[in-house]
């Protein structure tokens, strides 16, 4: 009985411990588009595959200026997909230079379809649905971060 109750109050304790939508570090990007604008977010930046594999999933909100970046080194084609992702978002493809390649606008939540990059990504971008657009973010704008060759601006 004893055993019992001291094993229901440590794993209570540790589902209490335990958050799965615990962020990464957050790291100042901006995306200088060919309009002038200079969004500016505050993204967690992934690059192990267990924290990539679990992006933004399960999250129930978003800050407007707050994001996930995903790296990958070396840059390859990649696929994303909205599985188990309760949040609409842009996900944005960049090469090495910090160049976008290509954007999935205004993902379906909790969707299987395949999102794939248009050429080896170095760096994915997630942040809530519509912002390119509000921004007018297109394929061809610079991403300023660390891991891009362009370094931050």
């Amino acid at each position: 009985m004893t055993a019992c109750l001291l094993l229901a109050i440590w794993l209570s304790g540790a589902a209490a411990t335990f958050d799965p939508g615990a962020p990464a570090a957050v790291e100042a990007l901006t995306i200088e588009t060919a309009g002038g604008a200079k969004p500016a977010f505050n993204v967690e930046v992934v690059k192990n595959e267990k924290d990539r594999d679990r992006g933004l999933m399960f999250r129930q909100s978003l800050p407007e200026d707050g994001g996930m970046l995903f790296d990958y080194d070396p840059p390859q084609p990649i696929a994303f997909w909205m599985k188990n992702t309760f949040i609409p978002l842009d996900i944005v493809f960049i090469d090495a230079k910090g160049v976008i390649l290509n954007i999935a606008a205004d993902t379906t939540p909790l969707s299987l379809q395949q999102l794939p990059s248009a050429g080896a990504a170095r760096g994915v971008l997630e942040v809530r649905g519509g912002t390119a657009a509000r921004f007018g973010i297109k394929p061809g704008d610079r991403v300023h971060h660390r891991i891009f060759e362009s370094g931050p601006r």
